[in-house]
């Protein structure tokens, strides 16, 4: 088999996993009916996870590190298997959240994984675009498990969209079996060494713009189908054709994200998306009174914000190549992280000022990543500079 189809096969992995995240999302009014809670507090089930999620990868995968990979990748989708039974099958809200977090703790060893395998397997010009595929299926959740899952949850119930996720996943692991190679495990970096990287100024910088990145699209997203449907007025059926347009604008920018680092650079690609980004949100703030304008603006900043989101991947892939797995894994955890703080922001936001205001908070964060880019710029430009005059005067 090619590496191109491996390399898609992982895609699917992440696809998987991705979906039990978003689609509470999604379905997140009708899961609050389910469960006799308030939006607010179903709203909390995507924090729970996030938090989970964050804390629990880095522990994880230092635990695992000596591990062969694709066997870790298979213990870590059967757990995420047991997650989503666990969650048809216990009672009651708090029992379900137990079984977010086994299902958070699944997703975050198989996503780090996956993308450690895809840097691994993809040819030294292709590792960009390769990782961007990779993080492709996760968005590409968003076009299938989010609006698709809400239009099943609405025929069928959610119990039955878990029960799809986990039979779709045991079959991949046969498939996986099959056609991911084995690839041995690095050494072990204790917790202390991973934070101590934060030490470095271009770590440091780097997984903050994935914090600011992913806390500005966790006010958005976690909120954006009550926005749709209470704020500017859409109906059932135009929010579920909404969700998909904007996981297909996600899934392209993702990939072109991922090409553009490869031939532009990171850092331009970065500027451009959070450019773009900013002015979407901005923007979306004067015209929610218009559907149509609504859905056009949205569907430029979801291309925006997952164009930056893949180019991430690849700078943490790159940044620092010899610790490259653990990078992987703290920018998944500082992605969650975001995510969940967005999520409690955005939660703040809806209970205190109005549900129309998550735009300009989101903004907000989404500029102090473009600050933070440019800090990172500037750090490399000026090592860059001290490393080419270091080498001058070695030559003299």
């Amino acid at each position: 088999m090619s590496t191109t189809a491996k390399i898609y096969i992982l895609a699917l992995i992440s696809f998987l996993v991705g979906t039990s995240q978003y689609i509470i999302s999604g379905i997140l009014d009708k899961m609050a009916d389910a469960l006799g809670v308030s939006i607010g507090a179903a709203g909390q089930l995507i924090t729970v996870f996030s938090l989970a999620y964050a804390i629990g990868t880095p522990i994880l995968m230092v635990i695992t590190a000596k591990m062969e990979r694709r066997k870790l990748l298979i213990y870590a989708l059967f757990v995420f298997i047991v997650g989503n039974l666990l969650s048809v099958i216990v009672p009651g809200y708090g029992l379900f959240m137990i079984a977010r977090i086994i299902m958070a703790l699944s997703t975050g060893v198989a996503v780090v994984t996956v993308l450690s395998i895809a840097a691994k397997i993809a040819s030294a010009n292709k590792k960009a675009s390769s990782i961007a595929t990779v993080v492709m299926g996760f968005t590409a959740s968003l076009i299938i498990g989010v609006p698709i899952g809400r239009f099943i949850t609405s025929a069928y119930g959610w119990k039955f969209v878990f029960i799809g996720i986990a039979f779709l996943v045991l079959l991949v692991i046969f498939i996986v079996l099959n056609t991911i190679p084995k690839i041995n495990g690095g050494a072990s970096i204790p917790l202390t060494r991973q934070i101590a990287m934060f030490k470095k100024p271009k770590i440091a910088l780097a997984l903050s713009i994935t914090f600011f990145l992913m806390t500005g699209y966790g006010i958005i997203f976690t909120y954006l189908s009550p926005f749709l449907v209470n704020t500017v007025g859409m109906s059932d059926s135009l929010l579920s054709i909404t969700l998909l347009v904007l996981g297909v604008a996600s899934l392209i920018g993702s990939k072109l994200g991922g090409l553009s680092a490869d031939k532009r650079g990171v850092i331009f690609t970065l500027n451009r998306g959070l450019l773009v980004n900013v002015t979407s949100l901005i923007v979306l703030s004067f015209i929610s009174h218009s559907i149509i304008a609504v859905f056009i603006i949205l569907t430029i900043w979801s291309f925006a914000g997952w164009s930056s989101g893949a180019t991430q991947q690849y700078n943490l892939a790159t940044i620092s190549p010899e610790s490259s797995d653990v990078l992987l894994g703290l920018n998944q955890s500082m992605m969650q992280l975001g995510f969940a703080v967005g999520a409690g922001i955005g939660g703040v936001i809806v209970g205190q000022v109005s549900i129309s205001s998550i735009t300009w908070f989101s903004a907000l964060s989404i500029v102090l990543a473009s600050i933070t880019t440019f800090g990172l710029s500037r750090f490399l430009n000026n090592k860059k500079v001290v490393n080419q005059d270091f080498s001058a005067q070695k030559k003299a």
